[in-house]
């Protein structure tokens, strides 16, 4: 259980972090945001704001999503199709009913013969099924329409939709859901540094801390010492040490250190440890830290690219030589999220800013489907002087989806067969 909600909660808050970077911009974008749900599935709880956006709860508490007027979005309404209209005291249409699992007691049963929701904002059709007296009705620029499943949302009029905003707004509208997963990697990662108490000081040698009964501390060594010297060899920070112990497994070495006023030479021979397929030295000490407040804080921001430095790394591998193996899905996520629910919270922190970093990364890729695809539209946008036409980029975005879903279903049998098997 504890495995379940770490997974949950680490999915979630990636997801909705990322979703709510396209919502807030979309916003300031004047593009409506129909809906802004937590989770999948069927709707449990929903409320109407009075920004025009419907916030739902749904059943799968697994990540969430925004639906933007005009993006990709299925038409409601259908020539035939039976509805229940309500209207305003000017005879204007402010609800339009599609669902057979809410009764709305003031609405006129209506049969839609033609419906213009875009531009003119009309619906003509029949009452009561009386088909020898067409009528039509205007539809208020801000009426709702409750949809099969219930949920009520706004009509989408095209000055609100998504298309409507300027190619520089909805580049940025885009562009905002990695940008949060960066922002959410950061901040975290700053967290992480501020529990430490402090980050890891790259640039001095000085000892932070022995390991009891380490190779270290048998051969002597202390907190606090400074490493000078290795083998004759002038060491003037931490990662030039760490390589050379790593590399010198059950070699003595030749340790000349400043402790106090006074220089001397220690020998240690660092012992070999497992490191993936190969043994490295390992000695059982640590480096020193800083403790500053902006220390910290730069430290944090450090590690986030140090974070994106090594995922960009790995996706280069990946592409010269591409193996289901280097990638994970959700068991994956959920495998890893069982390690660390069972080591802390500083684990489950770390896990949740590697996975945004992770996600932002990937959505920026320019695969039709993600948001780099996207950007990588309006970008064609831009040097065409116009868009490609809606049934192209729909086809477009619709072969990227089916390779994205392709490639998600490899991922994830893959990682069972690891993982189970």
């Amino acid at each position: 259980m504890k495995t379940i909600l770490v997974f949950l909660i680490v999915f979630s808050v990636v997801v909705v972090i990322h979703e709510f970077g396209h919502f807030y911009f979309a916003k300031r974008a004047g593009i409506l945001v129909r809906e802004f749900a937590i989770g999948m599935g069927p709707k449990l709880y929903s409320h109407q704001g009075k920004d025009g956006t419907t916030y739902t709860i749904r059943a799968l508490p697994m990540g969430g999503y925004v639906r933007m007027a005009g993006a990709e979005e299925e038409e409601e309404l259908k020539a035939g199709m039976l509805v229940g209209l309500v209207l305003n005291e000017q005879n204007t249409v402010i609800k339009i009913n599609t669902s057979q699992k809410v009764q709305l007691p003031n609405a006129i049963p209506f049969e839609v013969a033609k419906y213009d929701l875009l531009d003119n904002l009309t619906i003509t059709g029949f009452v009561n099924g009386d088909e020898s007296n067409p009528i039509t009705y205007r539809v208020d620029h801000d009426a709702m329409i409750v949809e099969e499943d219930g949920t009520e949302v706004r009509i989408a009029p095209r000055d609100v939709q998504f298309q409507s905003a300027k190619l520089w707004q909805r580049m940025l509208t885009n562009f905002a859901g990695p940008m949060n997963n960066f922002i959410l990697t950061i901040i975290l990662f700053i967290a992480i540094v501020f529990l430490r108490g402090g980050v890891v000081d790259e640039q001095s040698t000085v000892i932070g801390d022995v390991s009891p009964d380490g190779v270290a501390q048998v051969a002597g060594l202390k907190k606090g010492d400074k490493v000078l010297a290795i083998n004759q060899e002038t060491i003037s920070t931490w990662t030039e040490m760490q390589t050379i112990i790593k590399e010198n497994p059950n070699e003595e070495l030749h340790i000349e250190i400043q402790r106090g006023d006074q220089t001397q030479t220690i020998n240690v021979t660092p012992k070999a440890v497992e490191a993936g397929e190969q043994k490295v030295g390992q000695l059982g000490i640590q480096a020193s830290i800083k403790t500053g407040f902006w220390d910290k804080i730069i430290g944090g921001f450090q590690e986030s690219m140090n974070t994106f430095v090594g995922i960009i790394q790995a996706l280069r591998s990946l592409i010269s030589n591409f193996s289901l193996d280097q990638l994970g899905g959700p068991v994956a996520i959920f495998q890893m999220s069982s390690q660390a629910a069972n080591q802390g919270v500083m684990t489950v922190l770390l896990l949740t800013a590697m996975i945004s970093m992770n996600l932002g990364i990937f959505n920026l890729l320019p695969i039709p489907g993600l948001d780099g695809g996207k950007l990588l539209l309006n970008v064609v946008e831009g040097v065409r002087g116009k868009p490609l036409s809606q049934e192209k980029e729909g086809i477009i975005t619709l072969v990227g989806f089916g390779l994205l879903m392709l490639l998600m279903v490899l991922v994830t049998w893959n990682d069972i067969q690891r993982f189970f098997f």
